[in-house]
């Protein structure tokens, strides 16, 4: 009926043969199609690089992901978990090049993009394997059998289709702008690719002397922070408001006259910059003044084709840092080059898309930031240098390849993502975000700043740009593979591959001119790919469109705090440019995982944990527990073994050994839960209180998960565990004992297993391994027709009626009194074994059998409830030195002698009054408030008291010679019950008890007879020296010797 229950840690073990009973009755396909036609609750899987290896912060997605699907299709719920796998973009590439042995986008194209795009398609299904094992390991259920792929034809084509919406809505335009470019993989990224890859930076920015033209020794100042930029200056930028002033300065410089250099700056910046030298200020201006002014060009390699080096204005320029004057490189910054354009400035760029200084410089061939030293020295050695300041920013470098990134002018696709600006604005305030501050802070602070959104992408492996151009002028957009073949030159036919470079060759016909249209080189961003997969895994609209429509907007979603700007703007970028909605309703943000001691993991410092290791070490359950557990979701988890270790001892072990202990004993009696079913019980007390808790355990583990808590739901089944365990089994333990099965046993097993039954489908969703493993052996191994596994079955309903909040709160009393009466003894060194003759209990009270199981608990004889604790309580008192110090000074010392002096009580009780303490030192009157006593609880002799949270515990500590009779009695038990053990009894095993002692302690156990036979099973006590067949061992009880010695009987 009940298979033997290990108590080791071994859960890795176990967990695999659960994992093997669920591949053997196909329990998760089961579950996918359990509720078929209900309610549908749709849950929109992030999709993973699979070319890349899972981290441990991977296991936390996986495990807020797995837990609330799991939930609602236990609610009755048809809870769709379609997996899939992010295929396109540079991760891939850069992956194959390195294979390869390539570098960069010249040796690609030599390669061939054909090979180059099949290794591609190859070398996504890398780390496969190692993505299905860890989702299995964990007890990840998503249909990873019928995933969506992103490089599939017919993904691909939906995301056609939505690109020839949004071009039909006016909202994809090709513009030549200043992007942030990575010159390493050779293409743009788009404004929430850049925000992922910041990072803090130290570099050199320079004050730079620029000569004004015509005018010896005077000079503009300017600051930049990228020194590179300086060979392509065209302009100098001022404010138009700004005051600016002119002055001169002794300096050795040879571009000074008599010792003497001029400068023009923002007024406001000067006492920043020249700090402690003497200046001669000149005059004053506006920065309107200044404009026209000309000046001599730093580097003659820039030939512009019209009118440069001369100074503008424009509001953009600020006084917060520099010297008001910004210099001005068209092509590489958005302010600069829009500056330019507005002033007719013309454009010049000496850097190539490798990020290199052309030929014609002299750093050609030179890493741009590699010839910042370059530049700065050249401009020291002619005087034009007048300080390189060391400068820590944030920069932005490429999240795929870690290059710095350039801002460089390329042209790009966009998508006017500013033109919905409000739409975004509004649909995001419809989501539910966990925690809400993400709704209006992270999330809603970048919507309220959106920029339009860089689409195109000058690489190989991606989806291709649906935009063909005719030489007419002339652009279409296609939608699909049949408006492809209707309008081809030449029909490629149905199973053409819709990538580079098969679609490249396809030409169109125009419809304008009936010339021939060709594809632009460029593929999309592959977080488009992503963010497409509401609609693009149905390949709506030319499939299943009712599938899509019942399934869209998702109920929930998941994943790490970086995806606000990556796939949760995506999904909510092209969802509100398509159908104006939110993609999604419920969203529960995470925290990163750091290492033990809070920095972020990285093979650099050697911190990174592998999650297999971490798997096969502690099992799955452990660090589901670990991560619903450690902090709430969305804060960063310093993970440590050690943490995963103390919730795998806390609660799966406790949890385990609970279950252990009842299948042991249904075993031993032959429990049949059908013959012996709850409601036909007598249910006692504790049987009462513990399916009340059960009942108040499921209304708010429902309730939380309902409203995406998980926190709050994993810590009140850890606590319920806990009483479970330590007071509820621990307390009923003799009632499996009895013979026979009826009465106060038979309920005590029929609660019990119900209890743990019940327990095991509210754990399910969090513990899933542990959970399978005892609804197996309690359910599916004794009732016939039951659902197969506890997955397949309803998630358990509150039953009211058993909830008597009356109770909870008098057994919650008993527990503080309880906790607070085992402090006591401790304190006075009294073992539990011994008993006590009254516990007096201030600020609780409970009836009359919470106070028996009070005083059966503590073995105290009597239990006394009082209001006045003073015969039993003091407190010492002492001066508090912050607040008396200034105003008593000297007189602290015998402030503090006076304290010690008086009654505590009688003075904290005058502070509870609200009153204040007066007495006379040396002619000085001391008034003192609460605020001015530091006040200590006290017990006095003979008594042991603790106090917490208003309610006191006072043990009387004096022995009575019957309760030292009776305390040596029950040492005698507990020796006896492990010397069962040591011999290797069975817990029903009937004995013979031998004992060897003194007089005094002899007299105890015979007067503690029948107590000793019935707490340890034996049918004879007798006196007298163990024979052949006894096991036997010498103990000091309590002071006194005494051999005692056991044998089971025959």
């Amino acid at each position: 009926m009940y298979n033997k229950v290990p108590t080791d840690m071994n859960f890795v073990e176990r967990e695999k043969q659960v994992t093997e009973l669920w591949k053997e009755k196909d329990i998760i396909q089961k579950s996918f199609h359990l509720r078929d036609g209900q309610e549908p609750y749709t849950f929109f899987d992030g999709p993973p690089t699979a070319n890349g290896k899972p981290h441990i912060g991977h296991i936390e997605t996986r495990v807020i992901k797995d837990l609330i699907p799991r939930y609602q299709t236990m609610k009755g719920k048809s809870a769709l978990r379609i997996a899939g796998w992010d295929t396109h973009g540079l991760p891939v590439e850069l992956e194959v090049e390195k294979t390869l042995g390539l570098d960069g986008k010249p040796q690609i194209e030599e390669y061939g993009i054909e090979p180059f795009i099949k290794e591609c398609k190859k070398s996504v299904w890398k780390y496969l394997h190692e993505w299905e094992k860890m989702s299995e390991q964990v007890g990840y259920w998503a249909d990873m059998e019928h995933p969506y792929v992103t490089y599939e034809n017919d993904y691909i084509e939906s995301e056609w289709w939505s690109l020839k919406q949004i071009h039909e809505k006016g909202l994809l335009f090709q513009g030549h702008k200043i992007v942030p470019y990575c010159p390493r993989c050779g293409t743009a990224l788009s404004s929430h690719e850049v925000a992922q890859g910041y990072k803090n930076v130290k570099e050199t920015s320079a004050f730079v002397r620029f000569m004004v033209k015509g005018e010896p020794g005077v000079c503009l100042l300017a600051w930049t922070t990228t020194p590179w930029t300086l060979p392509s200056n065209l302009a100098l930028c001022v404010n138009p408001g700004a005051t600016y002033c002119r002055f001169s300065v002794e300096e050795d410089n040879p571009n000074a006259v008599n010792g003497r250099m001029t400068y023009i700056m923002a007024k406001a910046l000067v006492g920043k910059i020249f700090e402690g030298r003497d200046i001669a200020i000149e005059s004053e201006c506006i920065g309107d003044d200044l404009v026209g002014k000309e000046y001599e060009p730093l580097f003659s390699f820039a030939q512009p084709d019209g009118k440069a080096w001369y100074v503008v204005s424009d509001n953009y320029v600020t006084m917060e840092d520099g010297t008001g004057i910004v210099h001005i490189a068209p092509a590489y910054g958005e302010d600069d080059n829009r500056v330019c354009r507005e002033k007719g400035i013309p454009f010049v760029n000496l850097v190539d898309t490798q990020g290199q200084f052309v030929e014609g410089t002299d750093w050609a061939g030179t890493f741009v930031k590699e010839a910042d030293p370059l530049i700065l020295k050249n401009l020291k050695e002619r005087g034009l240098l007048f300080a390189g300041v060391p400068f820590a920013h944030d920069y932005p470098f490429c999240w795929r390849c870690d290059t710095p990134l350039l801002y460089y002018p390329r042209p790009t696709w966009f998508i006017r993502m500013t033109a919905l600006r409000d739409n975004l604005v509004r649909n995001n305030r419809t989501i539910n975000w966990i925690p809400d501050n993400i709704k209006e802070g992270r999330m809603g602070n970048f919507l309220e700043n959106v920029i339009d959104w860089g689409l195109s992408r000058e690489r190989y492996w991606g989806t291709p740009l649906p935009v063909w151009q005719c030489e007419c002028g002339h652009m279409h957009v296609v939608g699909s593979r049949q408006e492809l073949r209707e309008m081809a030159v030449k029909d490629p036919g149905e199973d053409i591959e819709l990538h580079r470079p098969y679609i490249d060759e396809v030409a169109l016909r125009c419809p304008k001119c009936g010339g021939e249209m060709y594809r632009v080189k460029e593929v999309i961003d592959c977080w488009y790919d992503s963010g497409s997969m509401p609609f693009a895994q149905w390949h709506y609209p030319f499939e299943h469109k009712e599938e899509f429509e019942r399934n869209f907007p998702a109920n929930f979603i998941s994943e790490a705090v970086d995806q606000t700007r990556g796939w949760f703007y995506t999904l909510e970028a092209i969802s509100t440019a398509l159908f104006d909605r939110a993609p999604f309703e419920n969203c529960i943000v995470m925290g990163h995982v750091q290492d033990a001691e809070g920095r972020k993991m990285s093979k650099h410092l050697g911190n990174v944990v592998d999650p297999f290791e971490m798997l096969d070490k502690f099992g799955a359950d452990s660090l589901r527990w670990y991560f619903y557990t450690t902090s709430a979701p969305w804060l960063p988890k310093r993970f440590s073994e050690e943490a995963v270790q103390e919730g795998q001892r806390k609660f799966l072990a406790t949890l385990q050994n609970t279950y252990a202990f009842f299948a042991m004993y249904a075993q031993i009696d032959g429990f049949d839960p059908v013959a012996h079913p709850l409601d036909r019980v007598e249910k006692s007390l504790m049987d009462r209180w513990i399916l009340s808790r059960l009942n108040s355990l499921i209304r708010k583990v429902d309730d939380d998960l309902a409203h995406y808590r998980v926190t709050e739901p994993a810590n009140a089944i850890a606590e319920f565990t806990d009483e479970l365990s330590n007071w509820y089994v621990r307390r009923c333990r003799e009632r499996f004992w009895g013979k026979g099965m009826a009465g106060d046993k038979e309920a005590a097993f029929a609660t019990l297993y119900h209890v743990l039954v019940t327990l095991s489908k509210v754990c399910a969703p969090f513990i899933p391994f542990l959970s399978e493993e005892i609804y197996q052996n309690l359910v599916v191994n004794n009732i016939h027709g039951a659902p197969e596994s506890v997955h397949l079955c309803d998630f358990p309903v509150c039953d009211l009626l058993e909830v008597d909040p009356e109770m909870e709160k008098q057994m919650d009393a008993l527990l503080e009194v309880v906790q607070l009466g085992r402090a006591c003894r401790n304190t006075a060194n009294l073992k539990v074994r011994q008993p006590i003759g009254k516990l007096y209990v201030k600020g609780a009270k409970f009836e009359q059998a919470y106070q028996e199981l009070c005083e059966d608990e503590l073995n105290v004889k009597e239990v006394i409830f009082t209001e006045d604790a003073r015969a039993f309580t003091t407190y010492h008192l002492k001066p508090q030195m912050r607040t008396l110090g200034p105003k008593y000074g000297k007189l602290l010392g015998k402030i503090g002698q006076r304290l010690g002096e008086m009654d505590g009580n009688d003075v904290v009780d005058a502070f509870a009054r609200g009153e204040t303490v007066s007495f006379e030192i040396d002619g000085t009157t001391v008034t003192l408030a609460k605020e001015d006593v530091l006040t200590e609880p006290a017990q006095k002799p003979g008594f042991c008291a603790a106090e917490d949270r208003g309610v006191t515990a006072v043990l009387d500590t004096n022995l009575t010679e019957d309760l030292i009779r009776e305390g040596y009695a029950r040492e005698v038990i507990s020796k006896l019950q492990t010397m069962r053990k040591e011999a290797g009894f069975e817990v029903t095993d009937r004995i013979t008890v031998r004992y060897e002692t003194d007089e005094v302690l002899a007299a105890a156990i015979e007067e503690g007879r029948d107590m000793i036979m019935n707490g340890t099973l034996a049918t004879a006590l007798e006196s007298g020296a163990a024979e052949d067949g006894f096991y036997a061992r010498a103990w000091d009880i309590n002071g006194r010797k005494a051999t005692l010695a056991v044998r089971k009987n025959g």
